[in-house]
């Protein structure tokens, strides 16, 4: 099965209004170069070198998407370029992002990371510590950063009551933080190739789908 029948199949599935990012980590140039030959622009990668090497190789009108857990010393590999940053877990971090962002006279769009999932080893915001931050105004702030939404990984389970209860959480923070940031803040980022859609059925409007595009990883090649 072709990913170009695979990408197909996955688009039919989702409403027009949801924007599907083509999760393209670990998976090489050429097969990007297939999704993209078949009309995706939107591709997410979660290495950042990995990530800038693909850009270098690739047709610049992809919108490149950073959504793996992001360290402050590799923001500097994506700030010239990267479209949205979905992983942002940290005040730290967020601050980072401005910074960099300052120093290639951009603004860089990025979503809020909130931790919904029951593993600890899941990353992101704690509802509570999130609403205390944002409650102190910190983008008036940064200019150079831009919050569009939210983004959330549900448990690892096959129980889908209980992903579709992670799923529901991200939707009620989502519709408690977007009073603090206006109409710019419209995307809810949740649910991949396993329970996109239930995500689609709570509300995302963003979902993020590599094995059912790309089949499984291939951790032989880096781009």
């Amino acid at each position: 099965m072709s990913i170009a029948y695979r990408l197909s199949r996955v688009r039919a599935s989702l409403p027009e209004e949801v924007t599907l990012v083509a999760v393209s980590k670990t998976h090489p140039a050429e097969a990007i170069r297939e999704a993209y030959d078949a009309g995706q622009r939107i591709f997410g990668e979660s290495r950042p070198q990995e990530l800038k090497a693909k850009y270098e190789a690739l047709p610049r009108d992809i919108a490149w998407h950073m959504i793996g857990h992001l360290q402050t010393n590799k923001i500097k590999y994506i700030a010239p370029f990267v479209a949205l940053i979905h992983s942002v877990d940290s005040a730290r971090l967020t601050e980072a992002i401005e910074r960099e962002a300052a120093r290639c006279d951009r603004t860089i769009d990025i979503l809020l990371e909130i931790r919904v999932a029951a593993e600890e080893t899941k990353t992101g915001w704690n509802l509570d510590e999130l609403l205390r931050y944002v409650r102190t105004t910190p983008f008036a702030g940064m200019p150079h950063v831009r919050v569009r939404g939210v983004m959330g990984i549900a448990t690892n389970t096959d129980d889908e009551a209980v992903v579709r209860r992670d799923f529901e959480e991200l939707r009620r923070c989502f519709e408690l933080l977007r009073p603090n940031f206006g109409a710019r803040f419209d995307t809810l980022s949740m649910g991949m190739s396993g329970d996109y859609p239930i995500a689609v059925a709570c509300g995302a409007t963003m979902v993020r789908v590599g094995s059912s595009i790309f089949g499984e990883r291939d951790y032989a090649h880096r781009a």
